[in-house]
């Protein structure tokens, strides 16, 4: 690290070890000598691109059925302003509706089968429609084709001055060689993010392969095996770079950087204690996972969201895709109350008990997400905080998992996006709306305001009253 001198720090200032690489949080050091250190810092926070988290979790929602919007068990009733969240399976969001922007009833169509052959194989296609909201060539073999994806579209323009222009992220396995079902290579449901429309991203499903590409990207991999073997901390070969840095910050950064390196700290020992519990013989219920891998759904997706609060932080990255599940899984959640598996759930054979269950499960995959709400919301940047300056895209590609459709889809968007988003709103589309509608408006909010359609869209539907 490059000795300072007490008054300023460039942004793209790392600690640098054996192996090991950390990227700083903002500093108040980050702004140059003779400023006003508040102003100057609220104006370079308000500067940076917004950060962009697209979230997709598969088989729909219970509210796409008759009789869960009847019941509002997605959405809610009211739209506008003045809108009751208790009934449906986003009441977890409730302290965050100031910035919370709901949208219902949009489709994705580009997901529907276009020829006989395609008939049955909504699950096999439908992620790769997601954020792309393209229509993906049938094929098993590596000829696939589906279109750019949001979160790349976005990461092309904006991501490309930071160290990971984008990280994909998943839960569920991937990787799966050859096809699935239904005429269609197992890339289609394996990710959501597409680079170009033949060229996807693959995700990362083990915390561990996370954490060391933020923190401890270098070194060798016999280094870093070294390293978990003797248990020791990325934080160990920083050491003398953290005192030297610390000795020219003022109280204010000092406070900032201790709280950000026991954040990273408590991480990795989250993380060492899922890889000794995976390692030490005891049954297991994900026995082909990673060793970094919890068993634990709820811990493993809440790793995911610490590792992305603090990629933003440290602006290491600007973009996560973030795949909750795989289409087809039979995964039980606890947590949830229900004792059945996520797909056979979602068929519920429009049965009001089980159509009711399988609410339960979606309000459970909702009520995770403001772990990470709140996560963003207490890391502050000048006069704001991360969740004002980010964008957390959440839904599905399809609507009623039970007859395959992909009408009524579930979506909402949370974060202000960099006073873009003005949040507390409930917006109901018309019938046969595209969602890409939806998310043209929230590219030209991000800056991407010079595309003039996406996939499918017909025009933009605004995320402003």
């Amino acid at each position: 690290m490059t000795l300072i001198t007490g008054k300023h720090l460039p942004r793209r200032t790392f600690l640098r070890g054996v192996g090991v690489t950390v990227a700083l949080p903002f500093l108040d050091a980050f702004v140059p000598a003779g400023l006003n250190r508040g102003r100057a810092a609220a104006a370079r926070s308000a500067a940076d691109p917004t950060r962009l988290v697209c979230i997709e979790n598969v088989h729909g929602a219970a509210g796409s059925t008759a009789y869960g919007a009847s019941r509002h068990f997605w959405s809610p009733a009211a739209v506008g302003r003045d809108f009751d969240l208790t009934p449906s399976a986003l009441s977890p969001l409730e302290p965050f509706r100031d910035a919370l922007t709901i949208v219902s009833d949009t489709d994705v169509a580009p997901a529907e089968a276009v020829t006989p052959p395609e008939i049955g194989g909504d699950h096999f296609r439908s992620s790769a429609t997601f954020l792309t909201q393209s229509h993906p060539k049938q094929t098993e073999s590596s000829d696939v084709r589906a279109g750019i994806s949001l979160d790349q579209l976005y990461a092309q323009r904006f991501g490309q001055d930071t160290p990971i222009p984008s990280m994909q992220l998943c839960i569920e396995n991937v990787d799966q060689a050859g096809g699935c079902a239904y005429g269609y290579s197992c890339v289609y449901t394996d990710t959501i993010s597409w680079a170009s429309p033949t060229e996807p991203l693959p995700m990362i499903r083990d915390p561990r392969l996370a954490f060391d590409l933020l923190f401890g990207a270098g070194g060798t991999a016999e280094q870093r095996t070294t390293r978990r073997r003797e248990r020791r901390s990325v934080l160990d070969f920083i050491t003398a770079e953290v005192a030297t840095l610390k000795r020219d910050l003022d109280p204010a950064d000092r406070r900032r950087m201790d709280r950000y390196l026991e954040d990273v700290r408590e991480i990795e020992r989250r993380i060492q204690r899922v890889e000794e519990r995976n390692t030490s013989g005891e049954a297991l219920l994900l026995p082909g996972a990673p060793a970094g891998v919890p068993d634990s759904f709820d811990e493993h997706v809440k790793l995911m969201f610490d590792l992305q609060a603090l990629a933003f932080e440290a602006d290491m990255t600007r973009v996560f895709s973030f795949k909750l599940s795989r289409d087809a899984t039979g995964r039980v959640y606890p947590e949830s109350g229900v004792d059945r598996g996520f797909h056979p759930s979602s068929h519920h054979g429009e049965q009001e008990a089980r159509i009711e269950e399988f609410a339960r499960i979606n309000r459970y995959h909702v009520s995770l997400v403001p772990y990470l709400l709140e996560r963003l919301r207490n890391i502050e940047e000048g006069n704001a905080t991360l969740l004002d300056k980010a964008v957390v895209v959440y839904g599905s590609p399809m609507g009623n998992p039970n007859v395959h459709n992909h009408k009524r889809c579930p979506l909402f968007v949370a974060g202000g996006a960099n006073g873009k988003l003005p949040g507390n709103l409930h917006r109901r589309a018309k019938p046969g709306t595209p969602m890409a509608n939806v998310m043209l408006d929230l590219l030209h909010r991000l800056g991407v305001d010079d595309l003039e359609c996406f996939g499918d869209s017909t025009g933009t539907f605004s995320l402003s009253a």
